[in-house]
């Protein structure tokens, strides 16, 4: 018993999954916060460069309240309003609304100072120049990005991005600008003139928001698709990708890219937090002496003659090695099955199950079961048996349970439904079929394709011999 080896727990990578460095940093922001905003869908949401706080807008807001040091500032507009921005100095307000005007606003006074009427349709998103206070930009429904300068009184560049503007994003240098509406995400050179650099077509929907990361090598869109897809800045290639329970119409993200705020149709504001990546320091544990310590006593130092023997680390066995050890199949069958295992490492469940199989001993593991316990087998079968890494050892699994509980089928309603409403047995089934053919089709083409480039005709030379040759098609 002593020379027991380990289950050797086998990896089974995920088809098709690629592990980058984008992947292993964002798939570190857990949800930690779902706050219904009193029913209201959040249209906006930003937050604070001096405190760090959240700020959400929600659609039963149809003025601007603008709170600068504890005192509240209204400036009404007659029609609603969807675009606010400071501008660079902080003394002006940037608004654009749903009379197709773009209005500056000065903070102390509590007036406007200039009105641009230059879109013809509804104003729906703007953004103001981080350097220079007098330039900014907005978006519109009428397919234009407007650049205005507040010292020219008129717009001093357009850009057509072909579809309503939903969102514009202004980088900080100034120098690059990006626009999303309809399903396409655009980003123009400002310094030529708005020359198109790249046009993106990576969301199956509209495009409702965007946001940049604190470093400026990220950029994140939203969709009403319900994916929020991350882009590098040096080569425009989606990164990586969010999935969330409902289309998304607002996305922030806080200082240092702690945490990630998005607003959903559903009345739902998500919150995600980064895991710190600092590792916690290791507090030492002091050891006791050793045997040695107390026949030569403290400071006693090892000679040159003297052979040093270190006693092994003991290796301590998984639980389900345990039983394995001291042959309990049918109990680290039960441990592995167990849902915090099955959920976060099914790979742990699936190479028990294949040790068993490798042992001969699978049958004895899943017969003799009640109603609950096979119940757990058969829910986790279905959950993975159309994963092809998962596929091989468990379709194994799947026909012996099959061949040990066919007789009572009938018996218990649980496991009948288990049985009877396999969807994803189904599912895979279809899907089999479906590629059979597709590469029968394939088969057929690759032939014809063969067949061509092989034929060959029977000519007669000039000696009046016939001559086989090849026609390359």
């Amino acid at each position: 018993m002593a020379g027991y080896k380990p289950v050797a727990i086998q990896t089974y990578p995920i088809l098709g999954e690629k592990i980058t460095q984008d992947t292993l940093y964002w798939n570190n922001y857990k949800v930690n916060v779902g706050d219904n905003e009193g029913g209201g869908i959040c249209v906006y949401a930003n937050f604070s460069s001096i405190c760090y706080t959240l700020y959400a807008l929600t659609e039963n807001c149809t003025r601007k309240i603008i709170f600068l040091l504890f005192k509240c500032t209204d400036l009404r507009s007659f029609r609603a309003v969807h675009t606010v921005d400071f501008t660079a100095d902080k003394y002006h307000v940037v608004s654009g609304a749903d009379d197709y005007t773009v209005k500056l606003w000065d903070i102390p006074n509590s007036k406007e100072i200039l009105t641009f009427k230059e879109h013809s349709d509804y104003v729906r998103c703007g953004c103001a120049s981080k350097l220079n206070p007098d330039l900014f930009i907005t978006g519109s429904y009428d397919h234009t990005v407007k650049m205005f300068d507040a010292r020219t009184n008129t717009s001093v560049l357009s850009v057509e991005h072909g579809q309503p503007v939903e969102s514009v994003l202004l980088f900080p240098s100034g120098g690059l600008l990006v626009s999303a509406g309809g399903r396409y995400v655009k980003v123009w050179d400002m310094l030529k003139g708005g020359q198109l650099l790249v046009s993106l077509k990576n969301h199956h929907k509209t495009v409702t928001c965007l946001c940049l990361s604190s470093s400026g090598q990220r950029l994140l869109s939203g969709s009403l698709d319900r994916k929020v897809k991350v882009y590098s800045t040096t080569s425009y290639k989606v990164v990586h990708s969010f999935d969330y329970a409902a289309s998304i119409l607002s996305l922030a993200l806080a200082h240092e890219d702690e945490t990630i705020v998005v607003g959903m149709t559903n009345g739902i504001l998500s919150v995600k937090h980064r895991k710190s990546e600092a590792k916690k320091e290791s507090i030492p544990r002091r050891r006791r002496p050793a045997y040695r310590t107390f026949i030569k006593g403290k400071n006693y130092m090892k000679q040159r003659d003297d052979i040093l023997i270190n006693r092994p680390a003991k290796k301590h066995l998984e639980l389900y090695d345990r039983d394995l050890k001291h042959f309990r199949i049918s109990k680290a069958l039960d441990r592995v099955l167990d849902p915090t295992c099955t959920i976060k490492t099914p790979e742990i469940t699936v190479s028990i199950i294949k040790e068993l199989n490798r042992r001969g001993v699978l049958a004895n593991a899943l017969a003799g079961r009640d109603e609950k316990e096979i119940s757990h087998v058969l829910n986790f079968l279905i959950r993975h048996l159309s994963q092809p890494r998962f596929a091989p050892v468990l379709i194994n699994a799947a026909e012996i349970i099959i061949d040990i509980y066919l007789p009572v089928i009938g018996q218990s309603p649980v496991v009948d439904k288990s049985f009877a409403t396999s969807r994803t047995c189904r599912k895979e089934i279809d899907y089999q079929r479906e590629l059979l053919e597709t590469l029968g089709m394939m088969d057929m083409l690759f032939a014809t394709m063969r067949r061509k480039e092989g034929t060959s005709v029977l000519e007669h030379t000039s000696d009046g011999f016939p001559e086989n040759k090849k026609i390359e098609s």
